[in-house]
């Protein structure tokens, strides 16, 4: 097999383990879905320029950092606690292995009881913390979503 090849293989599947990353918090996948552009710039399959890696680059890093704050902005503006996102995250995991319901309803249920345990018990402001979590999780889950289907199309667009 030559290295074109091998190359455009392989970034097809960091892209596509890079989409799975999107919604399985221990894969970075919009960093991951990136290096998969950055193997396709070798490879004389495909055809990528400088300037789109830069700007892809760009979009990776911002949104991987929109993801890691916006749980956190939006459980605070909904008066949430540490441990509503804290909740959140574990429930996102536990959802993982429950399929699609779960990933969508875990992170919901996790901040929680999160916030449950955080106001020992009392419910005041519980539910409203919980829905800020999950709104912050679903708000960067689609942004990353998003923009790792556009690494895809630009991987799929870059075939010569």
């Amino acid at each position: 097999m030559n290295i074109d090849l091998f190359f455009t293989i392989l970034a097809g599947i960091l892209l596509v383990v890079g989409f799975l990353g999107t919604f399985v918090p221990v894969l970075p996948g919009a960093p991951l879905a990136w290096g998969g552009l950055l193997l396709c710039y070798f490879s004389s399959y495909n055809e990528i320029s400088i300037f789109c890696l830069v700007i892809t680059a760009v979009f990776a890093i911002l949104v991987s950092i929109l993801d890691n704050f916006a749980p956190v902005l939006m459980t605070k503006n909904f008066g949430g606690s540490k441990k509503a996102i804290t909740g959140s995250t574990i429930g996102l995991i536990v959802g993982f292995f429950v399929g699609p319901i779960g990933i969508i309803a875990g992170p919901f249920f996790g901040a929680l009881i999160g916030e449950l345990i955080n106001n020992q018990g009392n419910w005041n402001g519980v539910f409203k913390a919980a829905l800020g979590a999950f709104i912050g999780f679903l708000l960067g889950t689609g942004i990353k979503m998003i923009c790792v289907l556009v690494f895809i199309f630009i991987y799929i667009a870059s075939f010569i």
